[in-house]
């Protein structure tokens, strides 16, 4: 694994908690040779976990587009700083560059990056491991949606398992070195629960 990608917030959340597990985890890979693809800010855990990195002699490339340099405020200090056109060009580029996916504590476009790229791993689009950090529980109640959307069958059970969670960077970590993608034929499993639920009726 050469690089992993960090979605996470441009705020640092409202506990220290929050940006001390963003630094960890840039510390965690730096200290294994894995390189950061992160959003390319200074702030909030965006710079938490680059700065980590950076401290720690790690490989950081930031990704960053166009209209946001000065609204998230761009990290100038690391030497791998892209500038793309668009958020579409910046989530290609992320998953162009790196081996695996973690999401740390953000918000919508935190959310919606890893949804994205989560959705991409279920159409087999890539085989590469997609992880929550779930520091002090903030991820609970969407693992607890996931679990619900297998329960209500809009969620294959296989690609539930597309979902790597720790609290801790290391073992989250562990968890993609040790990463199989399960095998998910999607329209064969809605298929047989069509049928299924037709034999029902």
């Amino acid at each position: 694994m050469k690089r992993v990608c960090v979605f996470c917030g441009s705020s640092p959340g409202s506990r220290p908690e929050f940006t001390a597990k963003a630094g960890e985890l840039g510390r965690v890979l730096a200290g294994n040779g894995i390189g950061l693809v992160y959003g390319g800010a200074k702030i909030g855990m965006m710079g938490a976990v680059a700065s980590a990195a950076l401290e720690a002699n790690g490989e950081v490339i930031g990704i960053i587009p166009r209209d946001l340099v000065n609204k998230e405020i761009a990290f100038t200090r690391i030497s791998d700083l892209r500038v793309v056109n668009s958020m579409h060009e910046r989530k290609a580029l992320m998953a162009e560059l790196s081996d695996g996916f973690i999401a740390l504590p953000g918000g919508l476009g935190t959310i919606e990056e890893f949804f994205e790229i989560l959705t991409w791993a279920q159409l087999g689009i890539h085989k590469k491991p997609c992880g929550l950090l779930n520091v002090c529980g903030y991820y609970d109640k969407m693992i607890e949606f996931f679990d619900q959307a297998v329960q209500e069958q809009f969620i294959n059970p296989s690609a539930r398992s597309l979902v790597l969670v720790d609290e801790s960077p290391p073992a989250l970590l562990k968890k993609f070195q040790d990463y199989r993608p399960p095998k998910i034929d999607k329209a064969a499993w809605a298929l047989a629960l069509e049928n299924h639920n037709m034999s029902k009726t």
